[in-house]
């Protein structure tokens, strides 16, 4: 019976597991994102978390600590030096799966697991989401509506379209 049993066996006596699951933390903080089957990245998610939060605080116990379990001193200095700068505020969730569809030969189901903070594109996405607001009613109605009506034909000028220029330009002198 497996009462209480979580770990996820993967097919593998415990010293294939361990080797297996080192190489791929090795891979993921080289290349930053692998492609490998859900399970696999499952497994990998429970055994990287807790090295990489190891590695935020760097002192000689963390990096020992840390290469006992990946036994590779470029990925060690690679995960001190650029991963734990970056995941320095960053409570948890290092890591994250995307699921790619079925791998042709065995129809095994693929995904992709990457470390959060390193994906540009995301990044790139997200960087200009503003968050000021704005309040139509904070306009007063002395000279400084002068002003705003110069603001606004200064922004018409760049505005493509006439009928949305007239239409702003109607609503601040109103």
């Amino acid at each position: 019976m497996r009462h209480g049993n979580k770990l996820n066996h993967l097919g593998r006596k415990s010293a294939h597991r361990k080797a297996m699951l080192s190489n791929m933390a090795n891979s993921l903080i080289e290349h930053k994102r692998i492609t490998t089957t859900i399970a696999k990245a499952k497994a990998l998610r429970l055994f990287v978390e807790p090295i990489i939060t190891k590695s935020k605080t760097d002192s000689t116990h963390s990096r020992r600590t840390v290469f006992s379990y990946l036994k590779n001193k470029d990925a060690v200095s690679t995960l001190f030096r650029d991963v734990a700068p970056k995941v320095s505020t960053r409570n948890g969730g290092y890591t994250r799966i995307i699921r790619t569809g079925f791998r042709l030969g065995d129809n095994a189901e693929m995904c992709m697991i990457e470390l959060v903070d390193f994906n540009e594109l995301l990044l790139a996405t997200a960087a200009p989401k503003k968050t000021t607001r704005r309040s139509r009613k904070a306009v007063p109605k002395t000279d400084s509506v002068e002003a705003t009506s110069d603001d606004t034909t200064s922004e018409t000028t760049e505005t493509p379209d006439a009928s949305e220029a007239s239409a702003e330009e109607t609503t601040s002198e109103e």
